[in-house]
C-alpha cells in the first residue's frame, strides 16, 4: 500500500545510516521515510534478499514489524531474520555474505544507550557486508529530503521468536539462529582446541557482554564451546535499556568489569563488547590495553591464528588511532593504509585483499572475514595468541613494547558542547594551520600541521576535512575532531600521542608521559574560551 508522507527535518543520513532520538524513530512516518530512502537509493527492493536484526535496543522489534511490511511492499523476495530480531552486526555482515544476499537493514545506534528517551539507529550495508559506500548514503540524504510517497504491506506482525521459514504475500520471511553461523564462522578462524585447553589449565576471563546483543555470542562461544566457566560472562541477558548503561566498552562505562580486574582475586583476562557487538575492550590483570595498542598487537600476532597462518596482507588503521600499528606493518613488511574516521573506509582496501586486519582507536578492530569492525572476533584472537604464547595479558604487553617501542594514548570526550562553539574553535584552529610550523605553545614546538584529507588507493574516491592533524617535536602528535555518534549537540575528540622507542618504554603511565601535550594542544585551542572547559567528560 502506498502512503503519503512530507520530507522529515533533520533526517540527512551521517555515514551508512541515521541515529536519532528514539521518540524521533517513532514519530509516524519517520522511520518509513527514512527506510523508503534506503530502497530507493538501492534501485528499489524488487526481488532482491535482505538480512534485518538489530541489538534488541527498545523499539527494535516494532521497527523490524515495519522494515518487513516495506520490504514486502517494494517486492523484496526474501527477508532473513535473526531469531527474536536479534543479530549483532558482525553477525548480520556475516549473513549477507555467507547467504548471498543483496544487503541488510541494522538496528543500532551502536554504543549510545537505548530506552524511550535515550537513542535508536538504522544503516544500510550493502551486499559485500559493508556498509553502504559514501555515494549512496549521498543519495539517501538527497531522497529522504525530498520524499512524498513510501510503501508499506498491510498484515498481521511476523513471529520472531521461530526459527523457520513462512511467507508473507509473494516474499519469503526466514528466521534463523543469530549466533549458530557466527560461531561456526569463529570456529574456522581459530585454534578453538588451544583455547579450550587454556580455559582447561585454569585460566580464568570476564567478558562483559553489558546486556547488549553479544550476550548470547558469549554464552554459546566462550562458555558451552570453549569451556570458560560458568559465570565468564557477566550482564549477557540483552535488555531493551542495556540494564540502564551505557554499552560503550571502555574503562569509564564498563565500570563492574574494571573493578573485578583490579580486584585482588581478578581474572587472568577481562573484555567487554558494545550495543550492537562491532567494539570491545581489552584487559589484563591491572593492565588496560588501548584500542590502539589492542590493534598492533593482533597485528603482530595473527599469524598465530589458523586463518592468518599465512600472514597478512596489510594493515589498515583510522587516522586518529595511534601509529602503533604502523612500526608492525614496517617489520613484517607489508602495506599500511591511513584512512578516514568510519569503517566503510576499509571496505574497498578489504576487497582489494590489500589488508587483513583493520583497526580504530575507538575500541573497533576486525579483520577481511566480515566487513565490519567485530568485538568477539577480537577477543577470540587475543586468546588464541595468549594460548600460544602462554603469557599474561601485562607480559605480552611489555615484550611488544620491547620489540616495537610505546605509543603512549589518550582520546578526551567533550561530550554535548554547544555545535556553534565546537565548530567555531575547530574554524579557529583550521584558519591558523597553514602558519603553526615554528611555533612554540607552552614550552613545546610544533613542527607541522595540516587538515587531513584522503584518496583512496583503490577508487579513488576522496574525502576532504577529516580532521586537524598537529605534530610536536620529540615524537608526539595531537588529532581533533567532531564526532558524528551523539544525537545532540557536538563531541569535540582530542587525541594525545606521545611515541617511545624500546629502550625508553617503561612503565610510565600515559597521562604523565602526555601532560605537556595536553596543556599545549588545550593552550593553542583555547578550549577555556571557546567550551568553557578544559577537563573532558570521558578520558580513554
Amino acid at each position: 500500500m502506498e502512503h503519503a508522507t512530507t520530507p522529515i527535518a533533520g533526517q540527512t543520513p551521517g555515514t551508512s545510516g541515521l541515529r536519532k532520538k528514539t521518540r524521533i524513530f517513532m514519530a509516524p512516518h519517520f522511520l518509513e521515510n527514512f527506510t523508503q530512502s534506503i530502497f530507493d537509493a538501492i534501485g528499489g527492493g524488487a526481488g532482491k534478499r535482505f538480512v534485518l536484526g538489530g541489538d534488541g535496543r527498545f523499539f527494535n522489534a516494532q521497527a523490524i514489524q515495519s522494515i518487513i511490511a516495506m520490504a514486502q511492499a517494494n517486492g523484496a523476495a526474501e527477508v532473513i531474520i535473526g531469531r527474536g530480531g536479534l543479530l549483532s552486526t558482525p553477525a548480520a555482515s556475516h549473513l549477507i555474505r555467507s547467504r548471498g544476499a543483496d544487503g541488510g537493514f541494522i538496528l543500532s545506534a551502536s554504543h549510545n544507550p537505548g530506552g524511550i528517551e535515550a537513542d535508536f539507529g538504522l544503516k544500510y550495508n550493502g551486499a559485500n557486508g559493508g556498509p553502504a559506500p559514501e555515494a549512496v548514503t549521498q543519495k539517501m540524504a538527497a531522497t529522504s529530503a525530498g520524499l512524498t510517497r513510501y510503501y508499506k504491506a498491510d498484515g498481521a506482525d511476523v513471529d520472531l521468536d521461530t526459527i523457520g521459514t513462512t511467507t508473507r504475500g509473494q516474499m519469503q520471511i526466514t528466521v534463523v539462529d543469530p549466533v549458530a553461523d557466527y560461531a561456526a564462522l569463529m570456529e574456522s578462524l581459530f585454534d578453538f582446541d588451544a583455547i579450550a585447553a587454556l580455559f582447561a589449565g585454569g585460566f580464568t576471563m570476564c567478558f562483559d557482554a553489558m546486556h547488549a546483543v553479544t550476550g548470547p555470542y558469549a554464552h554459546a562461544i566462550l562458555e558451552q564451546r570453549l569451556g570458560a566457566r560458568a559465570g565468564t560472562v557477566i550482564n549477557g541477558t540483552p535488555l531493551e535499556d542495556f540494564g540502564g548503561g551505557h554499552p560503550d566498552p571502555n574503562p569509564v562505562w564498563a565500570h563492574e568489569l574494571m573493578a573485578r580486574m583490579s580486584s585482588p582475586d581478578a581474572p587472568d583476562f577481562g573484555a567487554a563488547s558494545d550495543g550492537d557487538g562491532d567494539r570491545n575492550m581489552i584487559v589484563g590483570r591491572g593492565a588496560y590495553v588501548t584500542p590502539s595498542d589492542s590493534l598492533a598487537v593482533l597485528a603482530a600476532g595473527a599469524h598465530l591464528a589458523p586463518a592468518y597462518a599465512g600472514g597478512i596482507a596489510g594493515i589498515a588503521r583510522s587516522m586518529p588511532t595511534s601509529a602503533a600499528a604502523d612500526r608492525v606493518a614496517k617489520a613484517l613488511g607489508v602495506e599500511m593504509f591511513e584512512t578516514p574516521t568510519g569503517w566503510k573506509f576499509f571496505g574497498s582496501l578489504l576487497d582489494a585483499g590489500r589488508v587483513t586486519i583493520c583497526g580504530e582507536e575507538s575500541a573497533g578492530t576486525g579483520s577481511d572475514h566480515v566487513r565490519e569492525k567485530d568485538g568477539l572476533w577480537a577477543v577470540l584472537l587475543w586468546l588464541n595468541i595468549l594460548a600460544v604464547r602462554k603469557l599474561s595479558v601485562a607480559e605480552l604487553m611489555a615484550d611488544h613494547w620491547a620489540r616495537f617501542g610505546r605509543d603512549h594514548y589518550a582520546r578526551l570526550d567533550f561530550e554535548e558542547v554547544p555545535s556553534e562553539a565546537a565548530h567555531a574553535m575547530l574554524a579557529d584552529l583550521g584558519a591558523r594551520i597553514p602558519t603553526l610550523a615554528g611555533t612554540r605553545v607552552e614550552g613545546m614546538q610544533i613542527t607541522a600541521a595540516d587538515v587531513f584529507a584522503y584518496t583512496d588507493p583503490v577508487d579513488g574516491a576522496q574525502s576532504a576535512n577529516q580532521g586537524w592533524r598537529i605534530w610536536f617535536e620529540g615524537g608526539s602528535r595531537a588529532v581533533l575532531r567532531l564526532s558524528g555518534t551523539g544525537t545532540q549537540g557536538a563531541t569535540v575528540r582530542l587525541y594525545l600521542e606521545q611515541y617511545r622507542p624500546p629502550d625508553a618504554a617503561g612503565s610510565v603511565e600515559a597521562a604523565q608521559v602526555l601532560a605537556p601535550l595536553r596543556a599545549a594542544v588545550l593552550a593553542l585551542c583555547d578550549f577555556q574560551k571557546h567550551l568553557g572547559r578544559t577537563t573532558p567528560d570521558v578520558t580513554t
